[in-house]
């Protein structure tokens, strides 16, 4: 059933409240439009599904009627779709933010929505590279092309992914108005949250050599970034880039672009950052997922906290 079809489904005050939520999560909380259409279909999934399963419109007096039974019929159906535990989790909270709102609105108690247990799924967790195979990433990378001012871009996009923590994203959404590259950069991260990065003089003078030899004009208000044919750079063109290195280097398949940023928080708490500094470097919300990007570091807290500890 497309999207569409299920949005039939839905009474019009139901869509009406729908697209209200949606409207305050956008303008209120900043939501990311990502956020907010990952939003939009989740909710619009379990309101048509809640249509279906009752036998008639689901008006928001009836919405606020869910009970247990009901939300069991919901997940249970979902999964049976071969939806993950993981992916069930993300529309359960998306069901949970919509009731919390609608029941602020309409004064009515969500006990029922709210209480449900969101499924339980392992965390995979993240496998930075250590610092020799990053570095090997980084010299092996510009042979990918034999164009030159190829090999200088790409290794330029890398390095601001392990110098400076940066998402892949962040890295091309720079214009080149920003270049040559300040000590500071302030980055605007998901949902719209800004933070400040220090830049690394590797990183400045990477960008400096890629806009040296870069063959087309680059205005400030442009990407700073260009692909082949100069038009902005994708990420797949760097993913490819990686994935081509890796294989060179007998890598494994974890070695992504998104591997070296998780390798510049685990390098920084190697040489002894702070996790909360990290943190904000990054630009997390939450530590516990600062400590995600960590956690494989286990073994160098057991021994640091060995060494430092007065009853150790």
């Amino acid at each position: 059933m497309t999207e569409v079809s299920r949005s039939a489904l839905i009474s019009p005050a139901a869509r009406d409240a729908l697209e209200q939520f949606l409207a305050h999560e956008r303008a209120i909380k900043g939501a990311a439009q990502n956020t907010v259409t990952a939003y939009g279909g989740d909710i619009t999934e379990f309101l048509a599904f809640m249509t279906e399963h009752s036998g008639q419109t689901q008006g928001l007096g009836a919405l606020s009627r869910i009970d247990t039974r009901d939300m069991r019929s919901w997940m249970a159906r979902t999964r049976s779709g071969g939806v993950g535990a993981r992916s069930l989790a993300r529309k359960l909270s998306a069901v949970k933010a919509f009731y919390k709102w609608l029941a602020n609105r309409e004064g009515f108690e969500p006990t029922a929505v709210l209480s449900t247990r969101s499924p339980k799924f392992t965390k995979k967790l993240p496998r930075p590279l250590d610092e020799s195979a990053a570095r090997d990433l980084l010299d092996i990378a510009p042979l990918q092309s034999d164009k030159p001012w190829v090999g200088l871009r790409d290794t330029a996009v890398l390095t601001l992914l392990w110098g400076c923590g940066l998402r892949i994203s962040e890295a091309l959404s720079l214009s080149a108005g920003q270049a040559p590259l300040p000590q500071v950069l302030r980055i605007t991260g998901k949902g719209g949250k800004e933070r400040i990065v220090p830049v690394i003089d590797a990183a400045r003078d990477a960008v400096d050599a890629y806009v040296t030899a870069c063959p087309y004009d680059l205005p400030a208000d442009g990407p700073l970034f260009r692909a082949i044919r100069g038009g902005p750079l994708a990420p797949r063109a760097i993913q490819k880039v990686m994935a081509n290195a890796r294989m060179q280097l007998g890598l494994p398949a974890s070695a992504t672009p998104h591997a070296m940023r998780h390798s510049f928080a685990t390098h920084l708490l190697n040489a002894g950052g702070d996790l909360r500094a990290i943190q904000e470097l990054l630009g997390h919300a939450s530590l516990s997922t600062t400590q995600a990007y960590t956690a494989v570091d286990t073994v160098r807290l057991m021994e640091v906290y060995a060494k430092a500890h007065p009853k150790a």
